[in-house]
């Protein structure tokens, strides 16, 4: 589920919004309903507790301090126990003689339970002393061959590290996705006889069952389990489609995995078609499986807060999650939601958390990744694009869609409409003309011509299939297929979809109108009859076989969220720049489940190509793997810094980026890229590999920016079981990469600390200001030494009252070649007070 397209997925977002709270195991009356409610208790979190005090020990130990605390509370599993004792202990007192299921009791990164109770039961639970919260659980949905050439890999971050064979060595990324197919070559430890070992901080296990049997694991898949506790309480998971193991029946989780992970150099081929050799970005790097979304429903928070619990425990180093909340959380803040504070958790574990921004854009304050300590990842276009043509008898040539094989010259054109067999008719199914039944064509008519075949809805929909399609055309003998698009399919993306015939699928309603008139106007039919008697259209189909990479790159995609990041539920603005950056995310090669059904055409192959935000953060985790292997010490936030300021601002040919403002024709309606769009930009894996300088900020300002909601104070006890205390801080105050002002009342200052991880160098600072704003950064140039910080004033006074967003950048220069770049945004600018 990359990119869903956009009627399917407004259809499933109102589905999936249906059955939040269904009728369970406890129901006793008419009105005593179930649910499942995710409880925090009060004391804080083994994972802030041991990072606690490893602080208070001045990080002291003999392995990396990312990882020493992680390992102590993973190897106390009497700890564990005794967190489980608890949680049984306070239900059995709360809910003294009533029924209830307890799914699961969260460890380490939150101190809680989920647990399957009554709306009543639910409230007595809200009522102990030791509860902090009880949230009603939420769904969520799940939101390559060139892209490492793209990304400059081969010739840059790759040497850095030793070469691809050596590239993410050491690091594991966890994925919380659909699972994994482990018998995929890309996810195979023995291809280049180069073994290497398990990572000793790992502790994961390799779940066991009959259809993800011993042996699935290796020194490349370290560790893979499953959780669906939620899901099967509802009474929705279907064992024998999603499968009740680590297994990938869905497809979008082994994509995911192989664009981070995959091995380098594995055949990409499809439909009988060679499309180059794959590779992850980080190739060398571990990869840890928690499956918690399934294809039939997606998934629930219970079971992704638990995925996400176990991964910290076991000890990977980032989390890579391609799934996005399907409605906006309730309550004071966005940012207080139980996978949010989970995750707020495993970064002050030393965890680096990649999140897909999600496919609801190009609207704004459409994000669904929110929190500052989450690398939220923006879809941008890279510039492979496979083009395919169909040329008229009357020289019009179309394009269209299809990775497809050409025809050697010609071809005589037929409708299916036109083609049905004698004791069949139009009006007995307004689907014939959709290709999906062999058996009501005439074969005498079809064969040796192309085969002009309707894409209604019932495609998008996966009622009707491309594959289905060409089966019919093969049987009959056609020499190819040619799709028009329905009028009714409005705004619809194609992927390239392949074809082991000639085809290609004209996406364009207006196009295939074009299509179909010249057909039309070449059919000649009996004067007496009207009966059809020689169909006189032709047409040669130029194939969707080669890659073309003319094209102007990378550009933001029109489904992509955007900000700016809304603080609650009532869309007010934060002082948070979302995205964080956006990468490689649409046609993207990546490997494909062998049973996976994501995507009904490219059922039964090894890969896919796939668009979605889902696809561009998974590059994003591989890339942080290799910064994370080069810079063992970064702090997740050390490694986001490194990320955002070194990411580039122009396309391959030097013009700004550029974004997608709309669904239909998106090519035509697109703008310069704002931070708003692709956040600092897109993702420059070499230059990150060597920022200067980085902007640290710690989990401590993340509280205190929490605890700077109004209202916020309780809820952040509640999941930390930290007091909040004065001063706190606002967004704009973190010590982000970025500057973003929702308000601007006339005047702010706003400071920023840099530190240097290279070399002596002098820096020069420059600016843009946003429109209505007059700004300066102090100092404007300084020496800074290598290890040694330096605090830069940024001084903002508005101009001007306007309530549009605008934008500048501040610059920093260095005489070593360094450059340094951060976003600057202003929402609401107030000039005066208003009321005087």
């Amino acid at each position: 589920m990359g990119k869903q397209p956009f009627m399917l997925q407004f259809m499933l977002l109102i589905l999936a919004s249906v059955g939040l709270v269904t009728r369970g195991l406890c129901q006793n009356g008419p009105d005593d309903v179930s649910a499942v409610y995710i409880v925090t208790l009060k004391q804080a979190p083994p994972a802030h507790l041991y990072s606690d005090e490893l602080r208070k020990n001045n990080g002291r130990s003999k392995n990396n301090p990312s990882t020493r605390f992680r390992n102590i509370s993973r190897s106390d599993s009497h700890y564990s126990s005794y967190i489980a004792r608890v949680h049984d202990s306070l239900l059995r007192k709360a809910l003294r003689g009533g029924k209830y299921l307890k799914l699961y009791s969260y460890h380490y990164l939150i101190n809680g339970f989920a647990v399957l109770v009554t709306t009543e039961q639910a409230d007595k639970l809200s009522r102990r002393n030791e509860v902090a919260n009880v949230v009603l659980d939420f769904s969520v949905r799940t939101d390559t061959t060139h892209t490492p050439q793209f990304l400059g890999l081969p010739q840059g971050a790759w040497p850095i590290e030793g070469g691809y064979d050596s590239a993410g060595e050491g690091i594991v990324i966890g994925f919380i996705d659909t699972g994994i197919d482990p018998t995929h070559p890309s996810f195979s430890d023995d291809l280049d006889g180069n073994t290497y070992p398990v990572p000793r901080h790992f502790s994961g296990i390799c779940e066991v069952t009959w259809d993800f049997p011993s042996g699935s694991c290796n020194r490349k898949l370290v560790g893979a389990r499953h959780f669906a506790a939620s899901a099967i309480t509802r009474g929705i998971f279907n064992s024998t489609q999603d499968y009740a193991s680590p297994f990938d029946g869905d497809g979008h989780g082994t994509h995911t995995a192989s664009i981070a992970s995959g091995n380098h150099g594995i055949p990409v081929v499809v439909a009988g078609h060679q499309f180059g050799n794959a590779s992850g970005m980080a190739p060398r790097s571990h990869i840890a499986v928690y499956k918690a979304l399934y294809k039939s429903f997606g998934g629930f928070a219970a079971d992704v807060v638990a995925a996400i619990d176990q991964a910290a425990q076991d000890g990977v180093d980032i989390i890579s999650l391609s799934i996005t909340p399907n409605r906006r959380p309730p309550g004071v803040a966005t940012f207080f939601n139980p996978i949010d504070m989970a995750l707020l958790s495993a970064v002050k574990a030393g965890i680096f958390v990649v999140q897909a921004a999600g496919n609801t854009g190009p609207a704004p304050r459409s994000i669904s990744s929110f929190s500052p300590w989450i690398f939220t990842v923006g879809a941008a276009a890279h510039d492979r694009v496979y083009s395919n043509s169909i040329t008229m008898g009357n020289n019009i040539t179309i394009s269209g869609a299809g990775l497809a094989p050409r025809t050697d010259r010609d071809y005589t054109m037929i409708s299916a409409t036109h083609a049905l067999c004698n004791d069949t008719t139009a009006t007995d199914d307004m689907y014939v003309g959709e290709c999906q039944d062999a058996s009501i064509l005439n074969q005498d008519l079809v064969v040796g011509n192309l085969l002009i075949c309707s894409y209604s809805v019932r495609f998008v929909l996966g009622v009707s299939t491309i594959k289905q399609a060409l089966q019919t055309a093969k049987n009959l003998g056609a020499a190819g297929v040619v799709f028009c698009m329905d009028p009714f399919v409005i705004g619809f993306q194609l992927n390239p979809t392949p074809m082991d015939i000639p085809g290609i699928i004209i996406p364009s309603p207006d196009d295939s109108k074009v299509l179909i008139r010249y057909y039309n106007s070449s059919l000649v039919r009996d004067t007496s009859t009207k009966q059809i008697i020689k169909f006189g259209a032709v047409a040669r189909i130029s194939g969707g076989l080669t890659a073309d990479y003319s094209y102007s790159a990378p550009k933001v995609m029109y489904y992509s969220a955007r900000g700016p990041d809304p603080e609650d539920s009532s869309l007010d603005d934060a002082d948070v720049l979302k995205p964080n950056l956006v990468a490689p995310g649409n046609s993207i090669w990546g490997a494909w489940s062998s049973l996976g059904t994501d995507s009904v055409e490219f059922q039964g192959e090894n890969f896919a190509m796939m668009s979605g935000t889902s696809m561009a953060a998974p590059h994003v985790a591989g890339l942080a793997a290799l910064i994370k292997k080069k810079f063992p010490s970064f702090s997740p936030a050390a490694i986001a810094s490194a990320l955002s300021t070194t990411a580039s601002l122009h396309d391959k040919n030097g013009g700004p980026i550029m974004a997608q403002r709309a669904y239909s024709n998106p090519d035509m309606n697109q703008s310069p890229a704002t931070p708003f769009d692709m956040g600092s930009g897109f993702v420059n894996a070499t230059a990150a590999l060597d920022p200067g300088l980085i902007f640290y900020s710690s989990c401590d300002d993340y509280i205190s920016f929490l605890c700077g909601i109004n209202g916020s104070a309780p809820v952040v006890l509640n999941y930390t079981g930290l007091s909040c205390a004065n001063p706190t801080l606002t967004g704009a105050d973190i010590n982000l990469p970025s500057i973003t002002i929702a308000k601007l009342n006339q005047t702010r200052m706003v400071n920023r600390t840099v530190t240097n991880i290279g070399v002596n160098e002098m820096f020069s600072v420059g600016w843009s200001a946003p429109y209505g704003v007059n700004m300066k950064v102090m100092p404007s140039r300084f020496f800074i030494a290598a290890g040694d910080k330096q605090v830069l004033t940024v001084f903002l006074n508005a101009t001007t009252n306007n309530s549009v967003a605008s934008y500048g950048r501040i610059g920093f220069f260095g005489d070593k070649g360094h450059v340094v770049n951060i976003p600057l945004s202003v929402v609401v600018k107030t000039y005066y007070n208003v009321s005087n």
